[in-house]
């Protein structure tokens, strides 16, 4: 597995076409029987309506869903990808051989009604630390088999992600210190794989570990769980570091909607949200059928 995904169009539609592959063997297997009764002549014309405001975003495995059962239909996206749209608007047309458009539909919809929700989540939270150097970031509280595209989603609300998976940046937990006999050692044991990762980040749980990372060079620290006069604290102490030693400060453990903005006017840099991913609520869309 590569270093990084890149997020590039050309990677996002491979992603997509794989997993809108699976999606589709997963729901139609060897065959719809129900499309089956429709006449295989037959056009259709469809248009997707949006029942709630949402960021739009899974074009391109809404796309790829339904080319793979009708490479000649017809897409016009009516609300761009990242872009706002309002209760009862539509957002997409389609034409195409009937019986795809049927067989697409679910299978469509799924990817478009997640990946708007990971996306207009993502939005509102990042709404709510506009002005600050904060920036929202997610984690790897994602659904199984989905986390590129849910990670794709993040950055389309504009959020930031965090790593990949295990295998592209180290991230030193409070079980990993007690493993290695605290916080320096554990600074020290990364050496070997420092070379394989992204970034190296180490969580603290008090100011006392706080200094101990900087004191080891830690050039990034998860602040775990620590109340705002405690995150103020912790701001002034890597800011009194100076610009060549400061680390990069993040929040984690215990962020809501409601005390997002105290949380970053603290001064720190990111703020990691496990519920971008996790805690979704699909986004209300439809999709409607006219005879062509």
């Amino acid at each position: 597995m590569s270093l990084r995904f890149d997020f590039s169009a050309s990677a996002v539609a491979a992603l997509a076409l794989s997993d809108a592959t699976r999606a589709l063997q997963e729901d139609v297997a060897d065959g719809d029987l129900t499309a089956s009764l429709v006449d295989p002549a037959r056009k259709a014309r469809a248009h997707v309506l949006a029942r709630e405001a949402a960021v739009v975003c899974g074009a391109p495995w809404v796309e790829t869903t339904i080319r793979q059962l009708d490479p000649e239909a017809r897409i016009t996206w009516l609300c761009a990808e990242g872009e706002r749209c309002a209760a009862d608007q539509t957002v997409l047309e389609i034409e195409g051989t009937a019986r795809a458009l049927l067989t697409a539909e679910r299978t469509a919809l799924n990817f478009l009604q997640l990946l708007s929700a990971v996306a207009t989540k993502t939005a509102l939270y990042a709404d709510a630390v506009e002005g600050t150097r904060a920036r929202i970031v997610d984690t790897r509280k994602t659904l199984p088999g989905l986390r590129l595209a849910q990670k794709y989603a993040v950055r389309t609300g504009g959020g930031v992600n965090h790593r990949i998976g295990l295998y592209d940046a180290v991230l030193i937990k409070e079980n990993h210190i007690a493993a290695a006999g605290g916080v320096a050692a554990a600074l020290r044991a990364v050496a070997p794989v420092a070379s394989q990762a992204a970034f190296i980040e180490v969580e603290v749980e008090t100011l006392a570990q706080l200094r101990e990372a900087l004191g080891a060079g830690a050039r990034m620290v998860l602040l775990d769980n620590m109340d705002l006069p405690t995150l103020r604290e912790a701001v002034r102490i890597n800011d009194e570091a100076g610009e060549g030693d400061k680390a990069v400060l993040e929040i984690s453990g215990g962020v809501t909607l409601e005390g997002l903005r105290a949380l970053a006017e603290t001064g720190v840099d990111r703020i990691s949200v496990g519920a971008l991913t996790k805690d979704v609520k699909a986004i209300d869309f439809s999709m409607r059928f006219q005879e062509s």
